[in-house]
């Protein structure tokens, strides 16, 4: 499994892509979308869309995952963000892939590092276990990769038996044609938390 990881940025749009074999996932590519900081909002819009569609073309993920929204003391600050995630879905969404979001929360604990970490320690974490030999540079690529490590994990559990269990949401059980589910065991499929 191929995942693209999105932390969207109006200014700098950091995007990760890893694969997923077996019990190991390798960092594929990561690295910065930059737009023009005096551009207007339309115009870095745009160059987020041209980048995104980039990579999605290079690296041909099967699923894309982007960091959710959090509170912003700056309204404005906030719907900005909004603006580049719309952009980060909509390519998703013309690419034909499946898109999961995640809180920033639950991205940190699932490489490690705590709520109140700091950037500089979920980088440390992402290098770990990705096991990266040179410096990313922008700390939205690491932040890019945590989000995509956070999602092989969410469909990574293993099991006593060393098996690996698939956890799925209700939705996307629903989304799953009932002749797909049906030939999976019952113990391989769990509802996700």
């Amino acid at each position: 499994m191929r995942v693209l990881g999105i932390d969207p940025g109006s200014r700098f749009l950091g995007y990760g892509v890893v694969d997923v074999r077996g019990g190991r996932t390798e960092h594929v590519a990561s690295g910065v979308i930059r737009t023009d900081g005096k551009a207007p909002l339309a115009r870095k819009l745009e160059s987020i869309f041209i980048g995104l569609q980039a990579v999605i073309t290079k690296w041909e993920p099967k699923s894309v995952a982007v960091e959710g929204v959090f509170t912003h003391k700056n309204a404005r600050s906030a719907l900005v963000l909004g603006h580049a995630r719309g952009v980060a879905l909509l390519i998703a969404a013309q690419a034909d892939l499946e898109v999961f979001e995640y809180a920033p929360a639950r991205v940190k604990k699932a490489v490690g590092a705590g709520g109140n970490d700091s950037k500089e320690s979920v980088a440390k974490m992402v290098e770990r276990l990705l096991s990266l030999r040179e410096p990313l540079g922008r700390a939205d690529a690491y932040d890019a990769l945590a989000v995509a490590l956070c999602h092989a994990h969410q469909f990574r559990m293993p099991t006593p038996s060393g098996r690996t269990v698939i956890k799925l949401t209700s939705n996307q059980k629903r989304n799953l044609s009932a002749d797909f589910l049906s030939r999976l065991k019952p113990s391989v499929v769990r509802a996700a938390p």
